[in-house]
């Protein structure tokens, strides 16, 4: 087992490279250039799955690199390898030599920060193997003894711990150590020959703890369990235009979708989001306030510096219905001739970052939930997401309720199934007829996809009643 004590040292290993030697070959390699950096990293992650009553994976991995990035103007040359040492780094910054010199001068370094929005201890290391095996034995066994319509029980704890370090060519280091937790717990309840699923799952940037507390892992199988319950009494999802109430924490993803990637840099330098060039026009209803906020403590959407040395922040990208910005990493803002955001991101040290969401959520108003509920005569209130697609250029959207419900006159009068709900994320921020007072943002297991990389992101949102979604249904 590796010497955590300093973590540095993971990265930096004397007869191979020194923190000296990787400003010198940065310098060398990018003094040239418009901006760019070195970006070294260190992960170790583990992913245990306890499935059919018995262990039936636990993976350990370990993995080290560094990318080079060298920019020109819009051009980005880029160079990766899982060996760090200078003879790997000089061989990657020949790479860069295709790119045309730079015409300006080097982009100014970021702001550093002393913040820290998380543990630097590993979660791998704070729990031993037996005892992880155990809390995901315990979990099977509860959901089984909770009621004799469970069939099938999968639960999976995962972890990672990364160390990162950010070096610039004028010299500018940054330093961040990022535990990443999570447990998800999957349900197959069977009545009849019928039967349904119900999945939780919630985590963070921090360690173990609280995920083996009875009364955290007890919560969610609680409401996997409920969900594929409440699926087993599930009718046919009618199909139509109709009021859709959205629930409040986790239906934010959709928001993240049909929203969120629209108003990333990049898509809106080239010109290809709905909301390209409309800054300061309104774009949702009144009151209707979006923020990507990087830096809430914990959060797994949350990062203490981007991936790019940026400290994250919080960015108001509408306020009160009216455009007011975009995530910016420092590509694109400098191309745009703003301030980067904090908002670059990748997934590994073998990618190039890109402007990306990090939690991502809407503010509450003053609706009380229950009277939302009440104003809707015939529509649906959709609790829980699954997956979604949206169409950055037209911000089109289909989205799959897991746990949705048909209502009239203002009450609950079944569960449905098959439901989708059907849009586009401009037109639907203008459709907002409530916001409760219920802000919640997710349980922690978001995951995002963008360019081909993924990377951890939250979302959030109150309760939304929102007037004239199209569903699709299967009844």
């Amino acid at each position: 087992m590796e010497n955590f004590a300093d973590p540095r040292a993971l990265l930096y290993r004397p007869e191979l490279l020194d923190p000296d030697t990787a400003k010198a070959l940065t310098h060398q390699a990018l003094k040239d250039c418009d901006d760019g950096e070195l970006f070294l990293q260190y992960t170790t992650s583990e992913a245990l799955v306890f499935d059919d009553g018995r262990l039936k994976t636990a993976d350990y991995s370990c993995e080290s690199g560094f990318g080079l990035r060298g920019i020109s103007g819009e051009a980005t040359g880029f160079a990766h390898a899982n060996d760090i040492s200078a003879s790997a780094i000089r061989r990657a910054g020949e790479t860069l030599q295709l790119l045309d010199p730079s015409k300006t001068p080097l982009a100014p370094p970021p702001r550093s920060t002393n913040r820290h929005l998380y543990t630097d201890a590993s979660p791998l290391d704070a729990v031993g193997f037996a005892e992880k095996v155990k809390l995901l034995e315990t979990i099977d066994a509860a959901a089984r003894a909770r009621d004799p319509r469970v069939r099938q029980v999968s639960v999976t704890l995962m972890g990672s711990w990364s160390v990162v370090e950010i070096v610039r060519p004028d010299g500018f280091t940054a330093f961040d150590v990022r535990p990443l937790v999570r447990l998800n717990i999957s349900i197959v309840a069977e009545t009849n020959g019928r039967r349904e699923t119900g999945g939780f799952g919630l985590g963070g940037r921090r360690l173990y703890d609280d995920l083996f507390d009875p009364a955290t892992w007890n919560r969610a199988l609680d409401s996997a369990l409920e969900q594929a319950l409440v699926n087993l009494e599930s009718v046919p999802a009618p199909a139509g235009v109709c009021p859709v109430l959205l629930g409040p924490g986790w239906p934010g993803v959709l928001l993240h979708e049909a929203v969120g990637h629209g108003l990333e840099g990049d898509f809106n330098r080239k010109k290809t989001s709905v909301f390209s060039g409309r800054i300061g026009e309104r774009v949702a209803a009144p009151g209707v306030t979006v923020i990507d906020d990087g830096s809430i403590a914990g959060r797994r959407g949350s990062l203490t510096i981007d991936d790019e040395g940026t400290p994250t922040s919080r960015t108001v990208l509408i306020e009160d219905g009216i455009l007011n910005g975009y995530m910016q990493d420092r590509l694109n803002a400098r191309l745009m001739g703003v301030e980067p955001t904090g908002n670059g991101r990748r997934q590994s040290y073998a990618h190039a970052p890109m402007p990306r969401m990090t939690n991502t959520f809407m503010e509450a108003g003053n609706d009380d939930p229950a009277e939302l509920m009440a104003r809707m005569k015939d529509g649906i209130w959709a609790k829980n997401f699954g997956g979604g697609q949206v169409d950055i250029v037209s911000g089109k959207f289909v989205f799959s309720c897991t746990e949705a419900f048909k209502v009239e006159n203002g009450k609950i009068v079944a569960p449905i199934k098959g439901a989708t709900l059907i849009g586009d994320g401009p037109t639907a921020l203008t459709k907002i007829v409530g916001i409760g007072n219920d802000f919640a943002l997710d349980e922690g297991v978001g995951v995002c996809g963008k360019g081909g990389q993924s990377v951890p992101a939250g979302v959030g949102q109150p309760t939304l009643l929102v007037e004239g979604l199209t569903v699709g249904g299967t009844g």
